[in-house]
């Protein structure tokens, strides 16, 4: 197979026009078979816009058009193709597994898919009840803890962008075979070569669904509104699962995939001695930011129909140190609330497929070390969101807090008193405003405008603020004094790791920590391909026991 890269078309260009150009790049008259691999957008001359490829292509005379071709575009490539272990197991091992997020339902499906008849224990609801509680929930505010976004079947990104890129090297082919099977299960093909892959709330929400029936139908069977309360050990191996805190399920292989939100069952294990640490993670504010804006600086103009509603990147580094970047980027989203404990409140955003709402709203985070937790052991970090929690339910009074950009930075900058800060103040009032002053929020809950500014320690304001005035160097109107801020938003990955070892097995055998919850992945993709890893090792586990 031949590899070419830096294939570039205008935006809008025939499939007639891509074969014509994989041929003038091949120097060859055959109609050759073409497979796009990667596409991604070149916005460098906008409002001109082209997509760049990379290809893979098939044809039958390779060596002799291989030798004749730009060695610089065109490579020889071997296709990596994935492969699970384990087929067609017929013991009477059943693995269970903890939680129906991306990890644990693409575990189950792995498994099961080898004839394990694995069981999924969920805290939360189906898809079905559990959309209805979340829009019960941003409508009159009746928070059901166990059904919300946090919680319920396909973990908390299910009320997301649905975004499906990954920064994890692979050289398993475990990212290709989430995204095919994703593909296989109802998203569109695009995910598999789109630079940004993205399905939307609405449509992850349907796969969710497919992905449990297959499970199903292969022999698993999934539980919903069973939450591991306990755990029981014989010596270090475990022996059993406590459901509800009166079923007991005997069981000595154990996938856990619990969500980062599931700070009950952190305390829980922490409480059995399993060994956990405090890790690093990041937290800020939601921004949003009317889309035409966005628009006009990525692609140089207000609207393109062809590549829809541009997203955005953004990263910085302040003068502490920290990191400051964009986070969940949610072009034409909503701000949600996506709060799971009582008196505690926090954001997240999410887009529909069609991402087409009038705002753009993104997080703005700043990394976090447990140095900033204001104290010690493996569940600090938990604390230290819930102080934040509670004080972001407090200013917006139990609804989502909302606050100008301006006011939000003239507070800091009145705080920090920094010469720095207030002649970037005087600079930002003389310029004229990109933004109207009756801009509002596009939100899924109730919110309020109160005093986000607030909510933060004020090292981390003002790291939000040095963020947001650099962003504004690079897409201009970005820190517009009527810029939306919103907050808290706490939980963008777990600040827990559940250590496991090179077997991927806690320090309680038996027991297998995986994906985001237990400090192992940082979204959907990253924590699907931690699932296929974790049943992967499981089942070679459980096929030698039962070679024993």
């Amino acid at each position: 197979m031949l590899r070419i890269s830096q294939l570039r078309l205008l935006v809008g260009h025939t499939e007639v026009e891509l074969e014509k150009q994989v041929k003038k790049i091949l120097r060859c008259r055959e109609n050759p078979e073409i497979t796009i691999v990667r596409r991604s957008v070149d916005a460098r001359k906008k409002p001109e816009l082209y997509f760049n490829y990379i290809i893979d292509v098939k044809v039958k005379d390779e060596a002799n058009i291989y030798r004749r071709c730009n060695k610089k575009q065109v490579q020889i490539y071997k296709e990596v193709f994935y492969r699970f272990p384990v087929s067609g197991y017929s013991g009477n091992i059943r693995p269970v597994i903890i939680g129906t997020g991306p990890a644990g339902l693409f575990c189950g499906y792995m498994l099961a898919k080898a004839g394990f008849k694995p069981i999924l224990l969920e805290r939360g609801y189906p898809i079905e009840q559990r959309t209805k509680d979340v829009e019960r929930f941003w409508e009159n505010g009746d928070l059901n803890s166990e059904s919300n976004v946090q919680f319920g079947e396909g973990g908390a990104g299910t009320f997301s962008d649905g975004k499906l890129n990954t920064l994890v090297k692979d050289n398993y082919g475990r990212n290709k075979k989430v995204l095919s099977l994703f593909v296989e299960f109802g998203a569109p093909e695009e995910i598999l070569y789109d630079y940004k892959p993205h399905i939307g709330t609405d449509v992850l929400r349907q796969i969710v669904v497919n992905i449990r029936k297959a499970i199903e139908n292969m022999g698993g069977e999934v539980r919903f509104a069973s939450k591991v309360t306990d755990i029981e050990a014989e010596g270090n191996q475990i022996s059993a699962l406590i459901i509800n805190k009166t079923e007991r399920l005997e069981t000595k292989f154990v996938v856990l995939a619990p969500g980062h939100s599931a700070r009950d069952t952190f305390e829980m294990l922490h409480h059995k001695g399993i060994l956990m640490e405090a890790k690093p993670f990041a937290l800020g504010m939601r921004v949003e930011h009317p889309q035409e804006l966005i628009n006009l600086s990525q692609y140089g103009k207000v609207e393109e129909k062809i590549l829809g509603n541009a997203p955005y990147k953004v990263t910085a580094k302040v003068s502490d140190g920290r990191g400051v970047y964009s986070f969940c980027m949610c072009p034409g989203g909503y701000v949600v609330d996506a709060s799971s404990e009582q008196g505690r409140l926090a954001v997240n955003g999410m887009s529909y497929s069609g991402r087409s709402g009038r705002n753009a709203n993104s997080a703005i985070i700043v990394s976090v070390t447990p140095k900033d937790y204001e104290g010690e052991g493996a569940l600090a970090g938990v604390e230290f969101q819930r102080r934040l929690e509670e004080k972001a339910f407090q200013t917006g009074l139990g609804t989502i807090p909302v606050e100008r950009y301006s006011d939000y930075k003239k507070a800091v900058d009145k705080t920090t008193a920094s010469k720095t800060m207030e002649s970037g103040d005087a600079k930002c009032q003389k310029s004229p405003s990109m933004i109207p002053q009756n801009f509002t929020p596009q939100i899924k809950g109730k919110w309020s405008y109160g005093a986000v500014h607030e909510i933060l320690p004020i090292s981390l304001s003002k790291a939000f603020v040095e963020g947001m005035e650099q962003f504004g160097t690079v897409i201009k109107g970005f820190n517009d004094g009527n810029v939306l801020v919103e907050g808290v938003e706490s939980r963008t990955s777990s600040p827990v790791r559940i250590l496991r070892d090179e077997n991927l097995q806690s320090s309680l055998k038996g027991l297998y920590p995986c994906g985001e919850g237990a400090g192992y992945a940082g979204g959907i993709t990253s924590a699907a391909m931690d699932g296929i890893r974790v049943a992967e090792e499981m089942a070679i586990h459980i096929m030698d026991r039962e070679n024993l």
